[in-house]
């Protein structure tokens, strides 16, 4: 339930997005409460083409660093908000751009995939952009012969790997929301609801992902519970999600494990943004997001491949 003071401050959110011609991207990990001002909530992907085809003189991402920075790219002409400078990803933060410039000597014939977890300059560096959405799509139009180097998640690019056959060069890095989800976490809440069907994003490792009745991204899994038969689901990934699928389907039932590891399941840099942050960010249009331009056109064109595929 909303308080008094949050639904004033989505009243006044809303007046100053009709008085700026603004527009606020939210993503499905944050608090419930800023589903309530946003223009679209969804995944990185669709989140990526709703920052791409925006007429607003103002973006609002409501999310975490890598995220804004897309959205500038895709609209350099627009002005880019933040709702919280601090929210960073560290798993984009594993992918450092020299480490990726030194693995594309090691590899001169491969091919960088760059996960849109990724900073601006590692965009900049890859052949192509994907989500968790299109990532296989995305690995199935590179050619055959050549070897793929996927930054920066691990468990997303051996998943792509065992699905495809493809020679897939692994990097280190991973989510530590998805990662330290464990197969007993899974076990557990399997012997708890037993009707319940399993879905998994492929950010999770190979031995949860080997429980899950449907494996895909965030708006993946609305789409497939909306579908589904079934009234009862297990959602394997931030613990927000199940924010986003009970508001969106609220006749169907939705569980998240007890996670036996603190750092699983849940974003603490999703979790920053407040209302409060969304209203005085909007209101004195501060935390801008610079992209250099020279590093802005390059990531362009990762990206614009990606989107060309989806």
């Amino acid at each position: 339930m909303l308080t008094e003071e949050q639904k004033q401050l989505i009243e006044k959110i809303n007046l100053l997005k009709k008085q700026k011609n603004a527009i606020i991207l939210v993503h499905n990990y944050l608090n419930p409460e800023i589903y309530e001002v946003a223009d679209y909530m969804g995944d990185s992907l669709g989140l990526s083409k709703e920052a791409a085809k925006t007429d607003a003189n103002i973006v609002l991402f409501c999310g975490v660093d890598f995220m804004a920075e897309t959205a500038k790219i895709l609209s350099p002409q627009k002005k880019v908000l933040i709702s919280r400078m601090d929210a960073t990803c560290p798993m984009a933060a594993m992918a450092d751009v020299n480490e990726v410039k030194e693995m594309k000597k090691t590899h001169p014939n491969a091919n960088i995939v760059a996960y849109v977890n990724t900073t601006a300059v590692v965009k900049a560096e890859a052949d192509i952009c994907c989500t968790s959405a299109n990532a296989l799509k995305v690995v199935e139009s590179l050619p055959r012969e050549s070897p793929i180097i996927c930054v920066p998640d691990r468990n997303l690019a051996r998943y792509i790997q065992l699905t495809t056959a493809r020679d897939i060069i692994l990097w280190p890095g991973f989510c530590h929301s998805h990662h330290f989800i464990t197969e007993q976490d899974v076990i557990g809440i399997k012997d708890a609801y037993p009707n319940a069907k399993v879905m998994a994003h492929p950010e999770c490792t190979k031995q949860v992902l080997d429980h899950a009745d449907e494996i895909c991204s965030t708006e993946g899994m609305v789409n497939f519970a909306k579908k589904s038969e079934a009234n009862e689901f297990i959602v394997l990934t931030e613990v927000g999600m199940v924010n986003r699928l009970k508001r969106d389907i609220p006749e169907k039932q939705f569980y998240s494990p007890k996670f036996s590891n603190e750092q699983a399941g849940i974003c603490p840099n999703m979790k920053k943004t407040t209302l409060q942050d969304v209203y005085d960010v909007l209101n004195e249009e501060k935390n801008e997001v610079v992209v250099p331009e020279e590093v802005a056109l390059k990531a362009r064109k990762a990206l614009d491949r990606m989107m060309e595929l989806s």
